[in-house]
């Protein structure tokens, strides 16, 4: 699954009476600000998940303990894209 969160971010801004996304040529600070944010959020939930199975590890040497600090490490190394 995928989620485009920049995208996300837009349809938020669209109730904004001060969002136009017609207008030519796009506002680049806004478009920073967009892939910035999505950036932030992608980052939060690529921690928060790590931080989940982290707390599956009990500290032991057992399979699960390991596969726990596997898929954690895993996570951490996702590329973040938006």
């Amino acid at each position: 699954m995928q989620l485009n969160i920049e995208e996300m971010a837009r349809k938020a801004a669209e109730g904004h009476p001060d969002y136009t996304p017609d207008v030519a040529p796009p506002d680049t600070e806004l478009e920073a600000f967009f892939s910035r944010f999505a950036q932030l959020v992608a980052a939060a939930v690529k921690d928060e998940a790590a931080k989940a199975i982290d707390a599956r590890d009990t500290g032991d040497c057992t399979r699960e303990d390991m596969e726990a600090r596997r898929c954690a490490a895993a996570i951490r190394a996702m590329e973040v894209k938006t």
